[in-house]
């Protein structure tokens, strides 16, 4: 069975950089896609993007583009989300996914960014 744990969080001036972790451990990334979501308060959860592990097709929502960057470390089977040029609208819980057939199936827990001068 799939966990998944994502790090990587903390604060951070606009502008600046982060990068954010799910590691994960149980089962082969092979059939799943992998993806991350985020949710500030009063604002619904929303899309980052994801990679199929399969192929490596990698998708991101509009907000996300040029700005952020998943990619995979197949030794360590860890996603990784590089944020860059941080916005205090990106501030938010990022959550990490995994899912099947295009929906979450394993979730982890969170990691907190905030993006504030």
């Amino acid at each position: 069975q799939l966990q998944l744990m994502e790090s990587g969080g903390g604060l951070v001036q606009p502008g600046g950089s982060l990068r954010l972790s799910c590691a994960t451990s149980g089962a082969s990334l092979d059939p799943y896609a992998i993806g991350w979501f985020r949710q500030a308060p009063g604002k619904e959860r929303e899309g980052v993007g994801c990679i199929r592990e399969s192929d490596g097709a990698i998708y991101y929502t509009d907000f996300a583009k040029g700005r952020f960057t998943i990619s995979t470390d197949n030794a360590e089977n860890t996603v990784y989300l590089q944020m860059n040029n941080l916005k205090p609208e990106d501030t938010a819980v990022y959550l990490c996914y995994a899912g099947l057939r295009g929906d979450p199936d394993y979730w982890g827990q969170g990691t907190q960014v905030t993006v504030s001068s």
